[in-house]
């Protein structure tokens, strides 16, 4: 009996809460229905939050992630350079050949070492050539430090000799479609030719995981490259990393270097005196990409800019929460009756406050699903911004599919919070008579939430413009050089061999005007080194950036000589290598800044004899150029003449038929090198790549402050609509007493346009900071300019104005008699 009792009081219970589901369910449609203007600003002010919010997370999750998918990323870092002389610190990401073995041996916390190269090689497949830009130079130890796994093969012994390669599953397909595609085994100890050396394929990897600072198609071993076989501190131009026993070793790891590197016998053997200094810093790997300041195999992130797209996306997000509650407490006016009578009905304010945050869920549940198939729609623009290669099958692992979830019910809960509880609190009798009213604190709240809406957006304006200049400016500033029209053609193989004859075959096709070539392009010049000088007033010792080029240099630079002269061919006498380089002499070019380093004026520096690793004299003085990022001020410079060095031709062209000019640049290199195939760039694009980070901050707050204006508006938009409608009688009767549509469209708007007038005056401050703050990362940078801020807000207030004033031009050009009808 009591079991049957307990069944139909469970039974009852269930169909109430059906009953009620179903009542809450119909009065969300109805409501939205009822409602499409205010229901569309809202779903849709949603669903482009958390679209944002989606896409951005999905960003950051990549960010943080950077290398943590090897299985030792905790145990593994990389040793960065730092070294002094003459008093000039220098730090660089490089390092020598000695690091790795030497620390190995020393060290008993270092449980493998890999010292690591990428570069472009020819790669030959029968009679196909290919010029990959992956390929991966490394110890043998390096897949047993690293986590890409081997599908076929043998890690421990994969490069263990010099004729072995590792290709990806990717190359596989590419080179041996037949044999990879009856599986990986079939591929092994298959030959190609790299870079002119013959190597068979010792095992096959999967493909590198986007999140890995280290991307290569081809592995193969350290040693061959040339000139590493001797171990040496300096030449640092690889990069190594070592795997550790344990993770808790680093700090002691450190220590352990800095009381090496200060040892008298390290000190001899690597030349330094007095108080020059070269040490060594150990960075955890995982904290490399957005942490560290210097660049590796590719340009790091930044974990400041992982905290500006975190920050743009909540932002985003705060202006749709901000547009729901206005509106929802908006609308509770006209839903008074239905209020009222779900109450004499004997509603609780229990179930109203559940029914309004059920409509609150249930309205972000359908943003939520807007948002995820738009997001999945955005996915290839999304790259485009971020430069990553993402897919739409990102968005279908768990993880953005739970956070998707979880912002659904947080926002759910917050954007409908407020509303929920004003109209569940209202009572049953005061409804019924008086209708709903808003008190001064609903007001308040509306006023806060509208100012809060326009000042993010300003700010993004604002922020967003001082960025776009910036970037202006670096694209459009006298760098010293003239970087437009300038073809990069890379020099391998047997090239220099015919160095000569080669190039005067360039110089001969239609549309060139100049050419030479260098060991490194101007845009960054890494090459660090030193010089001495000695004059009546001493000796000067300086550490620099140096930079071996040919004749015509400065000529196809269209760089500018203070003093002096170029290089010239007869410069070439006096470098007498006979007699194991006896009497040999190198020619120098210096640049103002090494000028006033050493002490000298440009015409003084001219026939003036320095040192770097021979002596020679100054043949001439250019003007400072900018041969690194503009983060950076210009530093002493020196640039030698050294054709052996070369590693690009660099080709000045007219740029009046581009693509015929580079048809028959490829005409020459294919009767000239058949061994190699055509790849050329231009130096702007080499240019750009520095700014990569910062041009897509740029793009990423344009769309933003885009979205929250767009976002912004709607809501004032609604709340307009809203605030016309309520006051449709006012304004009939004031048509009718004379007031012209000008004076009701500025009552309308005024309040609102105070609003906006003190968002204003929040957001400029905050805006003025955030920018100077974030231009006090370049060395050469624009000054904040107070037209942005007049400008932004005059062009903020007459969006506002717009948007109010439609509604009031709309209804003061109804018939007043209709609007004095109007209930």
């Amino acid at each position: 009996m009591n079991n049957a009792i307990m069944s139909l009081n469970h039974n009852y219970k269930t169909n109430k809460l059906q009953i009620m589901l179903k009542s809450y369910i119909k009065a969300a449609f109805r409501n939205l229905n009822k409602n499409r203007l205010y229901s569309f600003i809202n779903i849709f002010g949603l669903t482009v939050g958390l679209a944002a919010c989606l896409l951005i997370g999905i960003y950051i999750n990549h960010e943080l992630s950077y290398d943590t998918f090897n299985a030792n990323a905790n145990r593994l870092v990389r040793v960065t350079m730092e070294y002094a002389q003459a008093g000039t610190v220098n730090t660089t990401a490089t390092t020598g050949t000695k690091v790795g073995p030497q620390f190995k041996r020393t060290f008993p916390v270092v449980e493998e070492y890999a010292r690591t190269y990428i570069t472009h090689r020819v790669i030959q497949n029968g009679d196909k050539l290919f010029d990959e830009p992956g390929v991966l130079y490394a110890d043998p130890g390096f897949f047993k430090m690293f986590s890409f796994p081997i599908i076929t093969g043998d890690a421990a012994t994969a490069l263990d000799a010099p004729d072995k390669v590792v290709i990806t599953q990717s190359m596989a397909k590419k080179y041996f479609p037949q044999d990879a595609a009856h599986g990986n085994e079939k591929v092994l100890n298959k030959t190609l030719t790299l870079g002119g050396k013959v190597v068979r394929v010792s095992a096959v990897c999967e493909d590198v995981p986007q999140n890995s600072q280290i991307k290569f198609d081809f592995a193969t071993q350290f040693l061959n490259l040339n000139n590493v076989q001797d171990e040496t501190w300096w030449t640092a131009n690889w990069i190594t990393y070592f795997l550790l026993h344990d993770k808790k070793d680093i700090p002691a790891f450190q220590q352990q270097i800095a009381a090496y590197m200060k040892t008298p016998a390290v000190r001899a053997e690597a030349g330094l005196q007095g108080n020059d200094y070269l040490t060594f810093h150990a960075e955890p790997l995982t904290k490399v990409h957005l942490y560290s300041a210097l660049t590796g195999f590719e340009p790091n992130g930044s974990i400041t800019y992982v905290y500006m797209f975190l920050v743009v996306a909540l932002l985003i997000l705060m202006i749709a929460c901000a547009n729901y509650t206005n509106l929802a407490t908006a609308q509770s006016v006209g839903r008074s009756s239905e209020i009222g009578m779900r109450k004499v009905m004997g509603a609780s304010k229990r179930q109203v406050f559940m029914q309004f945050m059920g409509e609150s869920f249930f309205i972000t549940f359908i943003a939520a699903v807007l948002a995820f198939v738009v997001s999945i729609l955005l996915i290839p623009y999304f790259n485009q911004i971020t430069g990553k290669q993402f897919t739409a099958g990102v968005l279908l692992q768990p993880l953005p599919i739970v956070a998707l979830l979880l912002f659904t019910f947080v926002v759910s809960f917050f954007a409908g919070l407020y509303p929920a509880l004003v109209l569940s609190a209202t009572q049953a009798i005061s409804v019924l008579k008086k209708g709903f009213t808003f008190t001064g604190g609903n007001n308040l709240l509306r006023k806060s939430l509208i100012v809060i809406q326009f000042s993010i957006s300003v700010f993004l304006i604002i922020y967003t413009i001082i960025i776009l200049q910036q970037m202006h400016y670096m694209q459009t500033k006298n760098l010293g050089y003239d970087k437009d029209h300038i073809v990069v053609l890379p020099i391998g193989g047997n090239m220099l061999n015919n160095f000569k004859s080669l190039k005067d075959a360039f110089a001969q096709v239609p549309g060139v005007e100049s050419i030479t070539a260098s060991y490194e392009t101007p845009e960054y010049v890494e090459w660090g080194d030193g010089i001495t000088a000695t004059d009546e007033k001493g000796k000067h010792v300086v550490s620099l950036n140096a930079m071996p080029v040919d004749l015509d240099f400065t000529k196809t630079m269209n760089m500018r000589l203070v003093a002096g002269r170029d290089f010239q061919q007869s410069d070439f006498g006096i470098m007498d290598t006979a007699n194991n380089y006896a009497n040999f002499h190198q020619p120098f070019i210096i640049n103002e800044t090494l000028v006033k380093k050493i002490g000298w004026t440009p015409e003084q520096a001219v026939g003036k004899t320095i040192e770097k690793n021979a002596a020679g004299p100054v043949v001439g003085v250019v003007k400072d150029f900018n041969f690194s990022s503009l983060h950076d001020p210009v530093g002493p410079l020196v640039i030698f003449l050294s054709r052996d060095m070369s590693r690009n031709y660099m080709i000045r062209i007219n740029g009046n038929n581009t693509q015929r000019t580079l048809a028959n640049l490829e005409t020459v290199w294919k009767q000239r090198v058949p061994d190699r195939p055509f790849n050329y760039h231009f130096l702007d694009d080499d240019y750009n790549k520095l700014y990569q980070a910062e041009q897509r901050s740029s793009l990423l707050f344009s769309v933003a402050a885009s979205l929250a204006v767009i976002l912004a508006c709607l809501g004032l938009f609604g709340l307009a609509a809203f605030t016309t409608v309520q006051r449709t009688k006012e304004i009939g009767i004031r048509r009718v007493l004379g007031a012209n549509i000008s004076s009701i469209t500025l009552l309308i708007a005024k309040n609102f346009l105070q609003l906006v007038g003190v968002a204003i005056l929040i957001a400029i401050p905050l805006a003025w900071w955030a920018g100077n703050q974030w231009l006090q990362a370049f060395a050469y940078r624009i000054p904040v300019r107070v037209y942005v801020f007049v400008a932004t807000a005059v062009g903020t207030a007459l969006i506002a104005l717009i948007t109010v004033g439609y509604h009031s031009v709309k209804t003061s050009l109804m018939n007043p008699v209709k609007s004095l009808r109007t209930e």
